[in-house]
């Protein structure tokens, strides 16, 4: 953006000297696609200048390579099970000083009030959250979410200073077949960015969902998928979380002439790989240990992405007039932040956050998981005799694949768990309203040999969603979770095995990161011990009644068939 104050201008000239300035290192240049030497000159928290400066302060740094700060085109923080404050000082450390973030997860739960929540706790902190408005609560009309955003909403939570665009449109049929509430919300956004969520999507149909106004996806699992939204001029993120790990299989569809539409996010991560794994800087060193120029893999955490939304002319770069988000590195090839400034404001050293965090007031998400009263026969269901659909799942995929098998029945024609072909038991139970409404199927592919685990984040409506061994085993890990409040419980034949509370809309905690990755590896564990095979259980069993991705999915009012768009039946005969 222009800078039309004659101070700053002086000091660009050289003639007066700058606030700061970083000198020793070599400055990674995402336009001119060069490493070069330079003083890097900061002035009122931005860069004023490349080449040799004076500063009130001269940091003498000892070689390396001076970044632009890195950036997340697309994440959730509730994913984190972190409050935004928290998620801000553990990503700061590792070179994050911009996050695009959709807060869909909490929207479901408190509708409007969750996301103007949002707007005030992501003020002041060391990473900038730019907040996409959640176009999709409930995800998708087969959902039964705790509230409902419309046109009207959206457009009045645009209108808020904080807001930047409209977030993932997940409803990509009714964007594709030009849905009337569909299209009034895309209106809303009125030239804003728009996000997109298109999973599998090809040929005409995904013509007309770009053509209705989203310009990206982070849905791609292929090459040739990836390079189908390329062609048509969509950007495509590559997404590395802790639930889809899509990156390896992605990069072979880079080359020098589209490698400036993409770009890197997590969509969702844990709390523990983002304190020992890292957040961008993890996917700067995977993109690199592939083959890929270092200088490239930059671009595609910051300059990238920022053109994409519209920012460029703020961050993405180091530019003259840009903030002074920065980060060094002492090795390209190897990008581990050593020091990280946000607006010329140094804010993590080392691996410590430097500042202090600001608090906000969080009752409103407190006492959120309200569920009515059930015991174990409330997890009854009697199909025909014969084949009934199955939901399996795999390890790193967010994909839930539409089976089938033999049910298992009792003697009393009752759905029971057959552990032996790996069958279990789930259900999805209604948490917001307190209504009676119970989702029940089988599910494939966790392996657990006894007892249940259950958690209150259930992607994107957020019930309580729960698989296990037998019907009394769900039943007493519904009541766990009622009496915490919300979060991941994991229980034997016996009882209470372990537990991480979750009391923030029964979706993140009021504890330290490090506090609840040591919850969450304790929650594992006991899956673990209980026979579970997945690295990462409860993040596939919250995906368990997402329905925007394929296959089979499943919701308080029961199965849905995502590639049909409809509900189904658990018999297929």
């Amino acid at each position: 953006m222009p800078c039309l104050r004659p101070d700053l201008l002086a000091i660009a000239r050289g003639e007066q000297p700058a606030d700061l300035v970083l000198r020793g290192a070599q400055i990674v240049n995402v336009y001119s696609g060069e490493i070069h030497p330079g003083d890097l000159a900061i002035a009122d928290g931005r860069v004023v200048g490349l080449g040799r400066y004076d500063g009130r302060e001269v940091v003498e740094l000892p070689g390396g390579y001076l970044t632009p700060g890195l950036l997340d085109a697309h994440i959730h923080f509730e994913s984190t099970l972190l409050g935004p404050a928290e998620f801000a000082r553990l990503a700061c450390v590792r070179g994050t000083t911009g996050a695009f973030i959709d807060p869909h997860e909490v929207a479901n739960v408190l509708g409007a009030d969750g996301v103007r929540w949002v707007f005030a706790a992501a003020a002041g902190l060391p990473v900038h959250l730019w907040v996409n408005v959640p176009s999709c609560v409930p995800a998708s009309p087969l959902d039964d979410a705790g509230a409902v955003l419309d046109a009207e909403q959206i457009a009045e939570l645009l209108a808020d200073p904080q807001a930047l665009g409209l977030a993932e449109m997940m409803n990509f049929p009714g964007a594709a077949g030009g849905w009337p509430d569909v299209l009034a919300k895309l209106a809303a956004a009125g030239g804003r960015p728009i996000d997109g969520h298109a999973p599998g999507l090809r040929g005409q149909a995904l013509d007309a969902y770009l053509l209705a106004g989203p310009n990206s996806d982070h849905e791609c699992t292929s090459t040739d998928e990836a390079l189908d939204r390329l062609r048509r001029g969509c950007y495509v993120f590559l997404r590395q979380g802790s639930a889809s790990h899509d990156l390896a299989t992605l990069l072979p569809v880079l080359n020098a002439h589209n490698a400036r539409r993409l770009c890197l996010c997590c969509d969702d991560l844990a709390a523990e790989e983002l304190l020992t794994d890292g957040h961008i800087d993890r996917l700067v060193r995977q993109v690199v240990a592939a083959g890929v120029d270092p200088l490239t893999a930059v671009q595609m955490a910051s300059l990238n992405t920022a053109e994409r939304f519209g920012v460029d002319g703020e961050v993405g770069s180091l530019g003259a007039g840009r903030r002074a988000d920065v980060v060094w590195v002492e090795d390209l090839a190897d990008y581990r932040p050593r020091r990280v400034w946000q607006r010329g404001r140094e804010v993590a050293r080392d691996g410590a956050c430097l500042v202090e965090l600001p608090t906000v007031d969080d009752s409103l998400l407190r006492h959120t998981v309200r569920l009515a009263p059930r015991r174990a026969d409330s997890f009854t269901a009697r199909p025909r005799p014969g084949t009934v659909r199955v939901i399996g799942v795999e390890p790193g995929s967010l994909t839930a694949f539409a089976r089938s098998a033999e049910a298992p029945l009792d003697a009393e024609g009752r759905l029971t768990a057959d552990l032996d072909r790996d069958l279990l038991l789930c259900a999805v139970v209604e948490r917001h309203r307190a209504e009676p409404k119970i989702g029940l199927g089988l599910v494939q592919g966790f392996g657990l040999r006894a007892g249940a685990l259950a958690t209150s984040v259930g992607h994107d409506s957020h019930h309580v969603t729960v698989v296990g061994t037998s019907r009394a085993a769900l039943a007493g890990a519904v009541a766990a979770i009622e009496a915490l409040g919300g979060g991941l419980v994991a229980i034997d034949n016996t009882g209470l095995r372990a537990a991480l509370p979750l009391p923030l809309a029964g979706l993140w905690s009021d504890q330290d990161a490090a506090s609840v990755a040591a919850g969450l590896r304790e929650v594992r564990d006991a899956a673990a011990e209980l026979g579970c095979a997945l690295p990462d259980p409860f993040m596939t069993l919250g995906f368990l009644g997402l329905t925007v991705i394929p296959e089979l999915r499943l919701t308080p009012s029961g199965l849905v068939d995502v590639l049909a768009f409809e509900r189904c039946e658990l018999a297929l005969d």
